[in-house]
């Protein structure tokens, strides 16, 4: 009889916790079902969630966004509202937070301390018809900012996944998670406070789970990281996500020259230069950063003139370019400045001018190796190969030996350079430093060019092996053969040549140079006969050499 009882007393007090609460029906008008649609417009997702801002703030399950292009919400009264934007999101607790497009919405209160175990409960289903489903906290581990992830005594309906879970007075605890097995009588929630939490940053944009959803998402914000945001931008998104981007962060930042700037790029870029040119103006006229404006002004006009042949603008020239640079510099004498200076100098083909400006910066806090390769270009385009080497040496000095794989441009440029100059065995040393750097990457070509440094260094038998390994990775270049060919009659390898001119000559009958060098090799080694009709058809293939040779060796 006392156990009939304390049975009864306990489903007394059970019935007692679990009746409904008198919020229950005014907060089920925050509850909704959230629907996401892919590209074509068919569902793909759904689950509940849960308005927690007067402005259509809202909390939901993340996983239905994946793939999505379109998302809406289904109020209680059966009213469908487009999700605007997404305002934050974590895909490890699967939760986010969004916003949708709706005059104004009715939130629940958020509960700011976490709830004991052992607390009472409430699940509140999407429509009000339906009861409240009650529970008690059996666990309340923390993570992060001491926000709670619960563990509940109560079975999820199947459509529960993202309902808001509350406390006995009606505040929001938590967001539903997807229980371990489907009917469990243990259920899952993450703390709503945590989900309320999430907002973008400037590096959102590359976050994995933000770029599986093609949902708009909201700019930080914070200006700075909104910012970064709008840096990235260009190279992370599609054109038409760059292009909302860009005009959001105009709209929520007005007056920050950044979104004027990077619209204008975009535009030149899609050849809209009137757009462009309004933009920059607009950059200039709000901007408190001027020098950072004229100089972008610059930058963006000197190249857009110099990847095309005709002038696509008629207000924009090399003389506007180098005006906004001349402005950059007076508001702020930056280095920077100058080198753009420089830059359309040398796009007006004013190479000592450039040079000029280029000696006041080797020192300034700009001296690197593109710095040095800069200015020796313009030495290049005077035909100072002495000023061009010394620069080149500048440049490569900068790296310290052992050299990393940064280096490798220099070398391979200082090496073609010592060619040009007929410094051939300096220029082998930096093709063999650049070899070491780059030895998964050296192809054919590299081989030929070294091949033709150690020539001209006379250093045959290792020109021999360099030429032998370019025709081993492209066998089909007939060039390679005859390169080959030339240099064993050089050094009286005539067996070897006439081997390697017949492989020639297999490979393509109508190059002339393969005749060439067979003629030349039989003779000198005493086949005149042979010699002479290979020569003989060498000059019908129209080889200029071959008719010297001929009356060399056809007497």
């Amino acid at each position: 009889m006392k156990r009939i009882f304390m049975i009864a007393s306990m489903l007394l007090v059970v019935c007692v916790s679990f009746s409904q609460p008198s919020w229950v029906k005014k907060t089920a008008k925050s509850v909704f079902t959230l629907k996401t649609f892919d590209a074509a417009g068919s569902l793909i997702g759904s689950a509940g969630g849960v308005f927690v801002g007067e402005n259509g703030e809202a909390l939901s399950s993340f996983e239905p966004f994946r793939g999505a292009y379109t998302a809406v919400v289904i109020d209680a009264a059966g009213k469908e509202y487009p999700v605007e934007m997404i305002l934050g999101a974590n895909s490890t607790y699967d939760v986010v937070k969004f916003r949708v497009s709706v005059k104004k919405s009715q939130p629940v209160l958020l509960s700011t301390a976490n709830a004991a175990e052992g607390t009472a409960v409430w699940l509140l289903p999407f429509r009000a018809t339906k009861d409240a489903i009650g529970g008690t906290v059996s666990k309340a581990e923390t993570f992060g900012n001491n926000y709670a992830y619960y563990t509940v005594r109560m079975q999820m309906p199947d459509d529960g996944v993202g309902l808001p879970l509350l406390n006995d007075d009606g505040l929001l605890l938590g967001l539903m998670q997807r229980p371990a097995v489907q009917g469990d009588t243990l259920s899952y929630a993450v703390s709503a406070l945590f989900a309320d939490s999430l907002k973008m940053n400037g590096l959102s944009i590359n976050e994995p789970a933000l770029r599986a959803t093609h949902v708009k998402k909201a700019l930080p914000d914070d200006v700075k990281q909104a910012q970064l945001s709008l840096f990235m931008a260009p190279s992370s998104l599609d054109s038409a996500a760059c292009a909302d981007l860009v005009d959001d962060f105009i709209r929520k930042f007005p007056t920050e020259q950044d979104g004027y700037i990077t619209r204008a790029q975009l535009a030149a870029e899609a050849e809209r230069f009137a757009d462009a040119d309004a933009d920059m103006q607009q950059a200039l006229k709000v901007g408190e950063r001027k020098d950072e404006a004229h100089y972008s002004f610059s930058r963006l006009i000197y190249q857009v003139l110099m990847q095309s042949s005709e002038n696509p603008y008629e207000k924009w020239s090399l003389d506007k370019a180098m005006a906004e640079a001349e402005a950059a510099y007076a508001e702020n004498p930056m280095p920077l400045y100058r080198q753009q200076q420089a830059y359309v100098l040398y796009g007006q083909k004013k190479y000592a001018e450039a040079s000029s400006v280029y000696e006041t910066l080797y020192n300034s806090d700009l001296r690197s190796p593109d710095l040095f390769l800069e200015g020796a270009t313009c030495k290049l385009m005077q035909t100072d190969t002495l000023a061009y080497l010394a620069l080149l040496d500048s440049a490569v000095s900068l790296f310290s030996q052992p050299y990393l794989k940064e280096a490798a441009p220099y070398l391979l440029t200082r090496a073609q350079a010592r060619m040009e100059a007929g410094k051939y065995r300096d220029a082998v040393n930096d093709l063999n430093d650049y070899e070491k750097l780059m030895m998964t990457q050296i192809n054919d070509r590299f081989y030929y060019l070294r091949f033709q440094a150690e020539q001209g260094g006379r250093i045959f038998q290792l020109a021999l092996n360099d030429i032998a390994k370019a025709i081993e990775l492209n066998p089909n270049q007939e060039v390679y053969y005859a390169e080959k060919a030339s240099l064993e009659v050089r050094v009286g390898l005539y067996d070897e040549a006439i081997e390697t001119a017949r492989k020639c000559i297999a490979l393509v009958p109508s190059y002339s140079d393969g005749h060439l060098f067979l003629g030349l090799a039989l003779c000198l080694k005493g086949d005149k006969a042979e010699g002479v009709k290979s020569l003989q058809r060498a000059k019908e293939l129209g080889d200029a050499q071959a008719d010297a040779l001929i009356e060399k060796y056809g007497k």
